[in-house]
């Protein structure tokens, strides 16, 4: 199965765009988060992306709820809005966390969650999932323009607990476009510009 990741599109139309068409090569879309700004203009890219005619799987960032996405998603039938919850496409399991976390310093308007909010959200999900989290790990692809790892402890504890077949984040844009390794799993920031990646057929 291919995968086209993203994250991060902050109500950019152009970069949605490039996304459905570069979708065309692949069986499944993975996209971590963040497609509004301040909580506005969250329609701007989903009605790009609904375009696509193929599955779809999202989480919110912190820049829109879970509950704005699914109300954007609405008529869209490819698209799984996941948040402590999980979809089974074509035989591989996806879970989704979205939001935040662990709480940022932006203020009320910022969907956020605590570690331990975000560790009860992670335990339903099953062990080698594709995890879609908007926020990265603690100490993987989550550094800040300045160097300061701004990951979350509750992610990097259920992908030790969890043996994930791939991590999927963003958030911190200064980190986007990286991957790197969680033990035997491969976690990456997708950013805007999108990553593709080869999940192989037979789970591991």
């Amino acid at each position: 199965m291919k995968l086209l990741l993203f994250s991060d599109l902050h109500v950019n139309p152009e970069t949605a765009r490039r996304i459905v068409e570069r979708a065309r090569l692949v069986d499944v879309m993975v996209g971590a988060g963040d497609f509004a700004s301040v909580r506005r203009g969250l329609r701007t890219c989903i009605d790009v992306l609904r375009a696509s005619d193929k599955p779809a799987v999202l989480v919110a960032g912190n820049n829109e709820s879970t509950e704005e996405l699914a109300a954007a998603c609405q008529g869209w039938p490819q698209a799984h809005v996941l948040h402590g919850s999980g979809v089974s496409i074509a035989g591989h399991e996806f879970f989704g966390l979205g939001g935040g976390v662990p709480v940022t310093p932006f203020g009320a308007w910022s969907y956020d969650f605590t570690e331990d909010q975000a560790a009860t959200l992670l335990q339903p999900a099953p062990a080698g999932c594709v995890l879609v989290s908007h926020s990265p790990p603690q100490g993987t692809v989550d550094r800040d323009g300045s160097g300061r790892s701004l990951g979350s402890v509750a992610v990097r504890e259920a992908i030790t607990r969890l043996g994930p077949r791939l991590v999927v984040c963003g958030h911190i844009h200064a980190s986007a476009g990286q991957h790197a390794m969680v033990g035997r799993t491969p976690v990456v920031n997708a950013g805007p510009y999108g990553v593709t990646w080869e999940l192989a057929e037979e789970p591991t």
